[in-house]
């Protein structure tokens, strides 16, 4: 069967093109014949939009002379879904099944506080779609509004980190966070529970790993006599990151609103103790004190407590960590993500 993957560029800072990156060489393609139109780019408005066009040729032209059986579209909210709008109505001109793999975050700003005249909108193109694709439960109770239930399945990020690293050792007194720099992130709520820490952990470190509000964020920490203990990296990936995992004690992740977080499965699968919140598909994920901690967004007391905790006793750290890693091995491996994948692809076929 050829299935057309619509993807972000592979260099692409974020989740979406993590997940895509691990399909490239997988088992995905020796089972299906897969062609990647990439239709986004980082840059200025310009390069996107000129990304953008050149996917809508590359599909056009796919459609005239290769015809795709399925296709397979990765896709967020905001500026994403009307990128995303061509792909879906000329799949559907050509009569062919359209899976929409949804992992975006914002739903209420995108549709449950939307005008009336973008929900239609919204619900228009959504009912374009053969099936749909979301990272948790939490995430199809919300799509549901707007399809059936039916037609979505829910398929769990994954950790596709290798099993054997370089050895580096760990750092027990390194907190990390990974991911993009922004309030949504809770990164804005970051000094404020590494004062804390710092308070009771006078030797704790802490490394800020992305881009985004880089200059906002260390003036955060600097207003706090902060930023002498706080490395920032920029935007990691590969070795840089596994790296960064491996010499950390503790993944911090305060974020307001997620789906199913790579850093926080990335993290787990490197056996990192865990203090993140009850957003998305993260409870998922973590069990409250067994795996790691979870609470809610914007608690920074019990967040500092819990980082604290991690910092102070080594086996708790340990024992956590552990047991994160064994939850990632044994339910979120890319092996067991392709299978739920190629599940909806047959499912998405029978509908044609």
């Amino acid at each position: 069967m050829h299935v057309c993957m619509i993807v972000p560029d592979g260099a692409v800072k974020g989740g979406i093109a993590s997940v895509v990156n691990g399909y490239r060489g997988s088992s995905l393609e020796k089972r299906y014949r897969v062609t990647y139109i990439e239709s986004y780019r980082n840059g200025s408005r310009w390069d996107k939009f000129r990304k953008a066009l050149q996917g809508y040729a590359a599909f056009l032209r796919l459609l005239g002379k290769d015809r795709p059986d399925l296709v397979h579209i990765h896709s967020s909210f905001g500026p994403s879904f009307y990128r995303k709008m061509p792909f879906i109505y000329l799949s559907r001109l050509a009569a062919i099944p359209v899976v929409n793999h949804i992992h975006g975050a914002e739903f209420d700003r995108f549709y449950e506080r939307a005008s009336a005249a973008k929900k239609r909108r919204v619900r228009r193109v959504y009912r374009k779609c053969t099936r749909f694709i979301v990272l948790s439960e939490e995430w199809k109770e919300k799509i549901a509004q707007i399809v059936p239930a039916d037609r979505i399945d829910v398929i769990e990020n994954y950790c596709a980190l290798p099993g054997k690293r370089d050895h580096v050792e760990r750092r027990k007194n390194q907190i990390l966070f990974l991911g993009a720099l922004e309030e949504r992130k809770g990164c804005y709520d970051i000094p404020v529970i590494f004062e804390s820490v710092k308070k009771k952990c006078p030797d704790a470190r802490l490394v800020m790993a992305g881009d985004g509000q880089m200059e906002q964020i260390k003036e955060a920490f600097r207003k706090k006599n902060l930023l002498s203990d706080v490395a920032f990296t920029g935007w990691v990936r590969g070795r840089e990151k596994e790296k960064l995992l491996a010499q950390s004690a503790v993944f911090l992740f305060p974020s307001y609103n997620e789906g199913m977080p790579m850093a926080v499965l990335e993290a787990m699968g490197c056996g990192l103790g865990i203090v993140t919140t009850t957003v998305g598909g993260i409870p998922q994920l973590i069990t409250h004190k067994k795996s790691g901690f979870l609470e809610a967004p914007g608690d920074l007391g019990a967040m500092a407590e819990d980082v604290g905790a991690l910092l102070q006793d080594g086996e708790l750290c340990r024992s956590m960590g552990e047991l994160a890693g064994k939850t990632v091995e044994q339910k979120y491996s890319l092996k067991i993500h392709l299978q739920k994948l190629e599940e909806t692809y047959r499912k998405a076929c029978l509908k044609k």
